[in-house]
């Protein structure tokens, strides 16, 4: 017989496991080591709950979350600045910011190191941080792709941001509503061009100086960045590796 656990403290556990990932990068030990303890903690719940060790207990009074669209979004997701342009095209089903990031995240190459933002008409949307955080961010948890998007499937721009230091902004624009294939698990990506950089190089133009070093062997770097990154491939790009990294995220 499994054990029942209300939704609203599984709700708080989530998003305890998505504070306690985010704040880990920055922490320094111990606190990282507590902060990663915490996270296994909450990641051996999600595991007994699709087990069928536990089972959540839906009230049926109270306040509830608003559903999610069934609409499916298309977005064209590009690198700006990066010439050629490195972009991907991507099909996801109504989900929170903080969800979609995940999803850039897998899709662009990055490894979710740094902090990141949405910026909105004005409005900047990422993880709560400290109040010794000069930042001020909207819970991106609590915006969804379909409050962003009118069903009316108007055009939508927004901007994400990954990595203040080197300053990765990439652009999003709203293509189309999709037609599901029957066959198909979402989110996916459908297209797309080159591969992308690599962390903590240095944003747009530390990246053209990577290409370019490496490219020219009398380069005065090319030794140092041969070491760094070996033989990079800036054309590498794979819709199929791409969808079968973004297996974990499939929810239809």
């Amino acid at each position: 017989m499994a054990l029942k656990v209300s939704a609203s403290p599984r709700n708080e556990l989530n998003e305890l496991y998505e504070e306690s990932g985010q704040a880990a990068h920055y922490a320094l030990s111990p606190h990282k080591k507590r902060l990663l303890s915490v996270q296994q903690k909450a990641a051996k719940f999600f595991e007994d709950e699709k087990a069928g060790i536990i089972s959540l207990e839906i009230p049926k009074t109270g306040n509830r979350p608003s559903s999610e669209s069934d609409l499916l979004f298309q977005f064209k997701i590009t690198l700006v600045g990066m010439k050629p342009p490195i972009w991907r095209r991507v099909q996801v089903y109504d989900c929170t910011l903080g969800e979609f990031h995940d999803i850039i995240q897998v899709v662009m190459g990055w490894e979710n190191c740094h902090m990141h933002q949405f910026i909105i008409d004005g409005e900047r949307y990422g993880t709560p941080l400290p109040d010794d955080f000069d930042l001020d961010f909207k819970n991106e948890k609590k915006m969804r792709l379909s409050q962003i998007v009118p069903k009316s499937g108007k055009k939508v721009r927004f901007r994400y941001e990954y990595d203040f230091g080197d300053g990765w902004l990439h652009e999003i624009a709203f293509e189309k509503f999709a037609e599901p294939e029957d066959k198909s698990k979402y989110p996916r990506c459908v297209d797309g061009a080159r591969s992308g950089p690599p962390e903590d190089v240095g944003g747009v133009w530390g990246y053209e100086e990577l290409l370019e070093a490496l490219a020219d062997p009398k380069h005065e770097r090319h030794d140092e960045f041969m070491e760094w990154c070996g033989e990079w491939d800036a054309e590498k790009f794979s819709v199929e590796s791409i969808n079968k990294a973004l297996r974990g995220y499939s929810r239809r």
